[in-house]
């Protein structure tokens, strides 16, 4: 596997962030409409724990732990 660069790992973070928030707001469209598909719904909060979980992992790699 190959370790991607640090600027490379700060864009996918910027455009991960920006689907996460994305997404953030078609749920909440979505859950105020009045014909809200509750499975749609369901599958956009999954996807979104899982650009989570992505960010996570990337911001992860930038800023290691440090145990001191």
């Amino acid at each position: 596997m190959v370790r991607k660069s640090e600027q490379e790992l700060r864009e996918e973070l910027v455009a991960l962030r920006t689907e996460h928030r994305e997404l953030d707001s078609e749920i909440i469209a979505l859950e105020t409409s009045a014909t809200a598909d509750q499975l749609t719904i369901r599958r956009l909060k999954k996807h979104k724990l899982m650009l989570k979980d992505q960010i996570q992992t990337i911001e992860d790699q930038l800023l290691p732990d440090i145990i001191a």
